[in-house]
């Protein structure tokens, strides 16, 4: 197992590496990169203001976690498939979902999930634990049964490599040399339980081996070897080199979810240290460093993503609350007797209660 791939270093110091500069990114993805990033922090974070505001549910905060995806998404052809769990926001921004279309699934609206196929190459978002990955390792199994070369990527965090659905994900790939990429997002914990408590690996990467592909562990506030290290995958992948396993090790600056206290099992001293590590500041200080933006155009970018943020979710905030009927809409096609006494039982306590 080689050591983590860094080339971006958080003083801002870059440093390519001889085994990924073929995979480098240039001037205009470095400046493309930031603005995703900052647009899916502003958003993130007025996400959380909403959810206290009492004007958006339960939410997952991905602060501190963008590099993953946007380097990631970056790194494939925009026809791929990408296969999100609930923090994937930089990733799904970068393919081009609309934000508006990010805050309805989070208000409650199936259509906020439902991506338009041929347009995003996006799966809808999954709450379950690990139950994606199985769907990547299908979708690139189909697309190459039907003589193409597009591939999968399937995120999932480092708690997810503890559910069985990872492991036969995996087992199955590995199998069939499916052009899928597994990206683990390690950011430290499954909810409140630290990575050391699930696994005794040395690395999330190295559980790859067992199932005969490579892993590579990536630090994961480095934008561009995240980008490097995806990029060479995809182009394994694409040319019928099979999957590889991607850890991109990182930290949730938040909690859990809106309705976590990560107090209760977490240090202040190990969040600093993190914060010491953001991975939008490591880029901005490369960007100024190389002259591709002054502290104007920072600020602008920042100023835009954040009224952008608010502006978005204004637009779908009135948007007609889910009917009780949507409950089993997208499930049966033809609604069982028993769901349709119970959708006649919950509507007549509708009528009578109000609730």
């Amino acid at each position: 197992m080689s050591e983590m791939v860094q080339m971006l270093a958080p003083d801002g110091t870059y440093t390519p590496d001889p085994a990924w500069c073929s995979h480098a990114m240039t001037d205009a993805q470095l400046r493309t990169a930031y603005r995703h990033m900052v647009q899916a922090r502003a958003a993130d974070e007025w996400a959380f203001s909403l959810n206290r505001q009492g004007r958006l549910g339960t939410y997952p905060p991905a602060t501190g976690q963008e590099a993953n995806s946007v380097g990631a998404v970056m790194a494939l052809r925009e026809d791929d498939w990408i296969v999100p769990t609930y923090r994937e926001l930089g990733g799904l921004l970068t393919r081009g979902v609309p934000l508006k279309q990010f805050f309805l699934y989070w208000l409650g609206n199936e259509h906020g999930s439902a991506f338009e196929r041929e347009l995003y190459h996006v799966t809808p978002i999954v709450l379950p634990i690990g139950s994606q990955l199985p769907h990547a390792v299908g979708l690139a199994f189909a697309e190459r049964y039907q003589g193409s070369d597009r591939i999968a990527i399937g995120f999932v965090g480092d708690g997810g490599t503890s559910e069985g659905d990872f492991h036969e994900a995996l087992n199955f790939a590995g199998l069939w040399q499916a052009g899928t990429i597994f990206f683990v997002q390690n950011n430290q914990y499954a909810i409140s339980v630290h990575r050391d408590v699930q696994t005794a690996s040395g690395t999330l990467a190295q559980k790859a081996v067992a199932y005969g592909f490579e892993g590579v562990q990536v630090d994961g506030n480095d934008v561009t070897a995240v980008y490097a290290v995806t990029a060479a995958a995809a182009a394994k992948a694409r040319a019928g080199g099979g999957p590889t396993l991607i850890e991109g090790v990182t930290y949730r600056m938040g909690p859990h979810t809106t309705s976590d206290d990560p107090k209760r099992y977490r240090t202040d001293d190990e969040v600093a240290e993190w914060k010491g590590r953001d991975p939008i500041v490591r880029l901005q200080k490369l960007l100024r460093a190389r002259g591709l933006m002054n502290d104007d155009e920072v600020a602008a970018v920042i100023a835009e993503a954040r009224e952008q943020a608010r502006r978005e979710f204004d637009a779908v905030e009135p948007f007609e609350k889910p009917s009780l009927e949507d409950t089993f809409r997208y499930v049966y096609a033809d609604l069982p007797p028993l769901m349709q006494r119970q959708l006649a039982e919950r509507r007549r306590r509708l009528e009578r209660t109000g609730t």
